[in-house]
């Protein structure tokens, strides 16, 4: 256990998330414009913002980080004064995705500028689950928690596998097709296949630690999933039910049994799924509500205010058990 706190600066919600899984929140004295958990840091000064103001619907925001990735740009800017002036001794970052975060190109070049040289540079670059867990222990070590960073791995990791377990025992393994973005329609990579595979169901499209492909209509037309979940990157639940109309556009709507039989669902996508921190639990949880309603009656009451099932008529209805 480490006994000097540290200046710690987070440049990504899920590090967020993993220095105060360590027991180090305390420690953080700056952070991005989207970190927002745990609660309590509205105070912390932003060291981060888009390089161009972000418009609403999802297929402009497509549009607008697709332009600005063709002119070689980065999406985020980062505030190298503020950053010097809080004096970091830690800066956890991610060298993963362009659209999640600044990069960690703009990272290095901002430590050139500063005064303090002696700052360590912490990169998050998780593709599956095991490297979300390691994330945690890498953590936990370069806090000087390393012993809280372990055991908080091993809570995290046990809680997974005792869902699986009970997902196993059900007997059947429904077909699921998870959607990161409904314009254009990007189907959930990465971690995805084992959240699903963990729920109890057979994720299509996807393989564990592939990134998130864009499919046009005619090939989401010839898959006919059991579930399908929507759960669009950075979206808490109500903004995607804004664009639920887009769903009967974008996606085979008239031609999938899920559809017909109710089991498409719409998730929060900003606090859960798409960040590679401790909360992929509470995904897992939500997903296995989802795939196995009457099985999983507990995740089913804990989580319906970030869920919700939409029916053909996409009249949105609390999950039920």
């Amino acid at each position: 256990m480490s006994t000097k706190s540290l200046r710690v600066v987070s440049l990504l919600p899920s590090a967020t998330e993993l220095v105060a899984e360590v027991g180090a929140a305390d420690w953080l004295v700056g952070r991005s414009h989207e970190c927002d958990f745990p609660a309590g840091l509205e105070g912390l000064p932003g060291l981060t913002r888009p390089r161009l103001e972000m418009p609403r619907a999802s297929g402009d925001i497509d549009r607008v980080v697709r332009e600005i990735l063709k002119d070689a740009l980065t999406v985020y800017e980062l505030d190298v004064d503020v950053l010097e002036s809080l004096e970091p001794d830690v800066i956890v970052t991610q060298d993963l995705c362009d659209v999640c975060a600044v990069s960690l190109d703009d990272v290095r070049a901002a430590l050139k500028q500063m005064a303090k040289r002696d700052v360590e540079v912490v990169s998050l670059a998780p593709t599956e689950l095991h490297h979300v867990w390691a994330d945690v222990r890498q953590v936990g070590r370069a806090l000087g928690r390393a012993e809280e960073g372990e055991a908080a791995a091993r809570r995290l990791e046990a809680r997974v596998a005792a869902i699986a377990e009970r997902s196993a025992a059900v007997g059947t393994r429904p077909s699921v097709l998870t959607v990161e973005w409904v314009d254009p329609v990007m189907i959930g990579g990465t971690w995805m296949p084992e959240l699903v595979a963990a729920a109890g169901g057979a994720a299509l499209v996807t393989q564990p630690g592939q990134h998130a492909p864009t499919l046009e209509l005619e090939a989401l037309a010839e898959l006919d999933p059991d579930v399908v979940l929507i759960k669009p990157c950075g979206f808490e639940l109500e903004r995607t039910l804004e664009e639920r109309e887009l769903l009967r556009s974008k996606l085979p709507w008239d031609q999938w049994r899920a559809v017909r039989e109710g089991r498409v669902f719409a998730a929060d996508g900003n606090a859960y799924f798409n960040r590679s921190g401790p909360r992929l639990v509470e995904s897992l949880e939500i997903l296995a509500a989802c795939v196995h309603p009457a099985e999983f009656g507990d995740f089913v009451t804990r989580h319906r205010g970030s869920v919700v099932r939409l029916d053909a008529g996409l009249n949105a209805r609390p999950l039920e058990g």
